[in-house]
């Protein structure tokens, strides 16, 4: 069992609590003639919003968040040097490596069409915000923590900056060995991963809103706990916000 941390815990809590996606009351995949299992799991919150992780394996310690995990294959499998079935669109491939280095598969769409499944079960209904959590190594993105997004106009995406700014700035306040990760939310700034493959093909299509969240190995190791409540404190704000002019 994966544990869900206390703050992501008490985000569901709240009046507006999220559906959440972690690793209690899990369902396994088995993809038959395939060498990897998984598992998705689910626990419902409010009807229409989800937060997710679907790279918890690999984007290491997003599963302390929310979690469908052990979709990475093994390194002598289907893609060289150690793959994973992507989840949250139908692709595998290589972690670190450009998304235009995926590729289709059988068994990528069938992980794929049970993660969407879960997703709009955990949704309850229409999916009106969804939430991606995920982690990146790269040093160009070490000092920051990027958002994609899906139905958010420039309006928007200064408010959803704004909001997480101050909450990291109230977080940090009392916690001043921790470092200040800058906030990029798209389409305001460039982001790195724009989650491209998920918008056309995944899961990104689905939801009304969404916000594909990036973040460095520093606020996923070094200072998780303290990111966890920022991020667990930004979400329950961000979905009351109203939808840009």
């Amino acid at each position: 069992m994966i544990r869900l941390s206390s703050p992501i815990r008490r985000a569901a809590s709240v009046a507006a609590g999220l559906a959440l996606l972690y690793g209690c009351a899990a369902q396994s995949v088995d993809l038959p003639g395939a060498r990897v299992r998984g598992h998705i799991a689910t626990r419902p919150g409010r009807p229409g919003f989800v937060v997710a992780a679907p790279h918890g394996s690999s984007d290491v310690n997003t599963d302390e968040m929310a979690v469908a995990t052990g979709f990475a294959m093994e390194p002598d499998s289907l893609v060289l040097g150690g793959g994973r079935y992507q989840v949250n669109r139908p692709l595998e491939g290589v972690p670190g490596r450009p998304a235009s280095e995926s590729v289709p598969s059988d068994a990528a769409r069938r992980v794929y069409e049970a993660y969407e499944r879960r997703v709009l079960e955990a949704a309850q209904g229409p999916l009106r915000f969804y939430a991606e959590i995920h982690g990146n190594n790269r040093s160009e993105c070490a000092g920051q923590i990027e958002i994609a997004t899906v139905g958010v106009d420039r309006e928007l995406a200064l408010r959803l900056r704004t909001l997480a700014e101050l909450i990291r700035d109230a977080h940090l306040r009392s916690r001043r060995e921790v470092q200040r990760l800058d906030v990029l939310v798209e389409p305001v700034d460039a982001v790195t991963y724009r989650a491209s493959g998920a918008k056309r093909d995944g899961i990104l299509r689905v939801p009304e809103r969404a916000l594909h969240i990036e973040l460095p190995k520093c606020a996923r190791r070094d200072w998780r706990a303290t990111y966890t409540s920022i991020l667990a404190d930004f979400l329950i704000q961000a979905i009351a916000l109203p939808a840009g002019r």
